[in-house]
């Protein structure tokens, strides 16, 4: 059987084509998409008398943490995109929602 040889260009338009493409931010971004939705919801419902699971808790302790450092991580990015000269800003500086 004979290979088949195809352009690279030939090849992004087939992986568009089929959806293979890998666009992470259009990912990215439905993922928190749904984080954002569901949380809502999820903090909408519970009340303060709730109890939730050892599980559960530190779940939600886990993804806020997981959250803010990559928050701070992209908006730190951002920023020294931007602004020249910001190399002397430390990401753990940045406090988000206290």
């Amino acid at each position: 059987m004979a290979k088949i040889k195809i352009t690279q260009k030939q090849l992004d338009k087939i992986r568009e084509s089929i959806g293979t493409n890998h666009d992470g931010n259009k990912m990215t971004k439905q993922q928190l998409f749904t984080i954002a939705t569901l949380a809502y919801k999820m903090w909408e419902n519970l009340s303060d008398d709730d109890q939730l699971e050892d599980w559960m808790t530190s779940k939600v302790a886990q993804t806020e943490q997981s959250i803010i450092a990559v928050t701070k991580a992209y908006f730190y990015d951002e920023v020294e995109e931007k602004i020249d000269g910001m190399k002397t800003l430390n990401p753990g500086d940045i406090v988000i929602g206290q």
